[in-house]
């Protein structure tokens, strides 16, 4: 009876669905759903705020932190658990991961005050770290390479999906169990996937070498000290001012960290980044277009629903629901352009696609008082199409061009610098709204219908403009060859 467990845990997984040709759909299925939560989580927790405020008596800046707290954790922690995948192995990590979130999640609902919701939000978004940093590297091991493109684009699919249900979902939890139900339905689910990771996801087939490898803590905390003044800074620029202390010193730390850490990296026989990695354009400039796409995506997911509520004179709820065209766009193309890049190659849809979120950001610019529900809506569905349509091929070019024994790493510095993006336009955005106000001597949202849509184009504008430098990118990066990008990979693996 002694030997059973460890017997039963060495049978896994399942014989019956490794040895079928199709296998590798079930290992996307089940990443899939890490995908889903993960980004559900990120999501739901914004409708859910004006009620935690409620309950706990507090103020809204201090309720920020229920969502601020889950975010800066995840951007810190991206590349340390991509990389420590990379040394014990992608599917213990990936399991533990779940679990993780699950208890997590358990003590976010079951929270009797705001300090510790916020600690449990920290808990529940390290579980988080390690399903994104494993997600797109599992699939990338798992997969063939003549499908991987499809693949990615189911998992993006996922994602797209979470962030679009999460305030539907959210509401209707609240509205029929309280705001704690959004995090104790991560329970049930959360025991699926755990389940299914450890049924279904592959056996790690790491070097000896990898195991010997000493882990990077100091770089790992230099680079999340990094992080996190970088992102606080973002985040809380629009609200503190961007010449507070509070700011300046963020931003300081942040430049003044992410030098040490390089340095650190340089010195390291087993870095957390291998800065050669930098070396690899595919890899290089598909990291920067991903991060410039995101800020173009997420700077008019945030402005969008300002302009339905203070112009249009929409609900919150009724805001939130117009502004969901755009990750269902995502959606939609996201599996497709898959395909298409496994058959093409990258440079093609990359392009295209930037090119048709750029045009439809850029048509916002039109806006008027008299402007179309249709237009607004034909506008956002067409950012989120071109998003789906550039997103899987440009994912699939930087984790190919990753060296084998670099998977994890390489995808938690893709999910890592989604996030910055994510940070930088909402900022970006706000930024150059707020500051067309106040150009025009007004305070935040206080002009006139017809001054704010001045303000409105101005932002929209400048959030299409980062389209434009992202859609260069793809378009002059090359269209690297699966010979090419392997030989190349292979040169710098360690």
């Amino acid at each position: 009876m002694s030997h059973s467990v460890p017997d039963a845990m060495h049978s896994l997984p399942l014989r019956g669905l490794t040895a079928r040709p199709n296998y590798h759909w079930f290992v996307v299925a089940t990443v899939c759903i890490g995908a889903f939560m993960a980004a559900l989580d990120a999501s739901i927790v914004t409708v859910a705020q004006p009620a935690i405020q409620a309950k706990f008596h507090t103020t809204v800046s201090a309720v920020e932190w229920v969502a601020l707290a889950y975010l800066l954790t995840l951007t810190a922690l991206l590349a340390m658990f991509g990389r420590l995948s990379d040394i014990l192995g992608r599917r213990p990590l990936y399991t533990i991961g779940f679990s993780v979130f699950i208890v997590g999640s358990a003590l976010c609902g079951a929270s009797q005050s705001l300090a510790f919701l916020i600690v449990m939000r920290i808990l529940q978004s390290v579980g988080a770290v390690m399903l994104q940093a494993n997600s797109v590297a599992i699939i990338t091991a798992a997969v063939p390479e003549s499908v991987r493109g499809k693949a990615i684009g189911i998992q993006g699919s996922a994602l797209a999906v979470g962030l679009s249900l999460g305030p539907t979902i959210g509401g209707l939890l609240i509205a029929g169990f309280g705001w704690r139900a959004i995090f104790y339905v991560n329970v049930p689910v959360g025991i699926i996937g755990t389940t299914l990771a450890a049924l279904i996801l592959p056996r790690d087939k790491l070097r000896e070498t990898a195991r010997k490898e000493r882990f990077d803590y100091l770089g790992a905390v230099t680079l999340a000290i990094a992080l996190v003044g970088m992102m606080l800074g973002l985040n809380q620029g629009n609200s503190r001012g961007w010449a507070s202390p509070f700011i300046l010193a963020s931003f300081a730390a942040g430049v003044l960290f992410t030098l040490l850490f390089i340095a650190i990296e340089k010195r390291h026989p087993s870095p957390l980044v291998d800065l050669s990695l930098f070396k690899i354009e595919q890899w290089t400039w598909g990291n920067i277009s991903g991060s410039l796409s995101y800020a173009l995506m997420y700077g008019v997911l945030y402005v969008v629903p300002y302009f339905f509520e203070d112009v249009m004179g929409r609900s919150a709820a009724q805001a939130g629901l117009l502004t969901t065209p755009l990750p269902v766009g995502m959606m939609l193309l996201a599996p497709i352009a898959g395909r298409i890049s496994d058959r093409f190659g990258s440079r093609g849809p990359t392009t295209v696609g930037m090119i048709v979120s750029t045009v439809a950001a850029a048509g916002l610019v039109l806006i008027s008082l008299q402007v179309s529900y249709i237009y607004l809506i034909a506008a956002l569905l067409l950012i989120g199409v071109g998003m789906g349509v550039f997103t899987p091929p440009n994912n699939s070019s930087v984790m190919g061009a990753s060296p084998r024994n670099r998977l994890g790493v390489s995808s938690g510095i893709l999910n890592m610098s989604r996030s910055l993006g994510q940070s930088f336009g909402i900022a970006y955005a706000f930024t150059i709204l707020e500051g067309v106000m106040l150009t025009m001597g007004y305070g935040s949202f206080q002009a006139p219908h017809a001054d704010l849509i001045v303000a409105f184009r101005w932002s929209f504008a400048a959030v299409a403009l980062l389209g434009v430098f992202a859609a260069l990118i793809s378009a002059l990066r090359g269209n690297v060859a699966k010979s090419e990008t392997s030989a190349e990979a292979h040169a710098i693996e360690i």
